[in-house]
């Protein structure tokens, strides 16, 4: 497997780029983080369509387009941060010309929607990239401030180990590189340019608001794409909402996932705090990570 470029890690004085690439955002949300990554000591601008509306997007099509591309574009932005999901980056992610990042790499930081973005700057240009909160969040009190703080470690190159606490109890050390985010958008993505090169990964995946069969059906077309065969592991995030539909499941999430890939082998992680979740730490998509298990504590270090 080909090493990720990693982008020079920010520093005192740097610029950072908010852009709106999916769904709109209000106004005031945005400016609360603007203050915090201020006072972080970065430099904030902010795309020119950053809180234009056209249907349940941030502008047209066009208009968010123009915006990442800017912000690719320029040398003096050393990171882009992606102000909400909700649904719109894969319209144009085919479309943005990342050429610029060959000379000057940058991060990009996001989650849920923004999944897309992080397979093609992955898997497409080769380039590692942050799943991290983003601005609609910042302040949000459901949210715990670590999810804030992991970003702005990651941004530094200062990301500490991630500890939690699994349902079940294991004995494991298992090391890959790191992919993945929403199934909705990996899944979504099978077929494509930006299907995601999981043989020895170490595959992430969280999801919000699907039925379980649902989930079911995403994990079953992975499987038949070859997405889960040759894992080193697979670690399971935040699983929000997750209901009953017209085809009632009887399952839980667990039951659900390791229908599928219980038979692989590879340990199955649950419970990491990613994704749709309050607790919401940053991790590097792209980058290599160990894994330990000793009883039910799990811990990711960075490699």
């Amino acid at each position: 497997m080909k090493s990720l470029i990693m982008p020079p890690y920010l520093r005192e004085g740097d610029r950072i780029e908010i852009i709106t690439p999916a769904s709109h955002i209000e106004e005031e949300v945005v400016h609360k983080a603007v203050l915090m990554l201020e006072a972080s000591g970065f430099r904030v601008t902010l795309g020119e369509h950053l809180f234009s509306r056209s249907g349940p997007f941030a502008g047209t099509d066009d208009d968010r387009l123009l915006d990442i591309q800017k912000a690719t574009d320029d040398p003096e932005v050393k990171a882009v941060l992606c102000s909400r999901g909700g649904y719109g980056m894969t319209r144009i992610v085919d479309r943005i010309d990342f050429s610029a990042l060959k000379r000057h790499p940058k991060w990009y930081a996001g989650y849920s929607d923004i999944t897309s973005l992080h397979m093609w700057l992955n898997n497409v240009c080769g380039i590692a990239s942050l799943h991290a909160e983003m601005p609609l969040n910042y302040s949000n009190p459901d949210y715990l401030p670590v999810c804030y703080d992991s970003m702005v470690r990651a941004l530094r190159g200062e990301a500490e180990p991630v500890r939690w606490n699994t349902p079940a109890e294991a004995s494991l050390e298992v090391s890959g590189r790191i992919t993945g985010g929403n199934i909705s958008l990996i899944y979504s993505l099978n077929g494509t340019p930006a299907q995601p090169d999981t043989e020895g990964s170490i595959l992430f995946i969280e999801e919000i608001g699907e039925h379980f069969y649902h989930l079911d059906r995403m994990l079953v077309s992975m499987r038949m794409a070859g997405l889960l065969k040759n894992l080193s592991a697979l670690v399971v995030g935040g699983m929000e909402k997750i209901t009953e539909g017209e085809h009632v499941f009887n399952q839980t999430v667990e039951e659900v996932v390791m229908n599928v890939v219980g038979g692989y082998g590879y340990p199955v992680l649950f419970n990491f705090p990613a994704g749709h979740i309050g607790d919401n730490r940053a991790i590097y998509l792209g980058r290599n990570a160990n894994i330990c298990q000793s009883g039910r504590e799990a811990v990711l270090t960075w490699l």
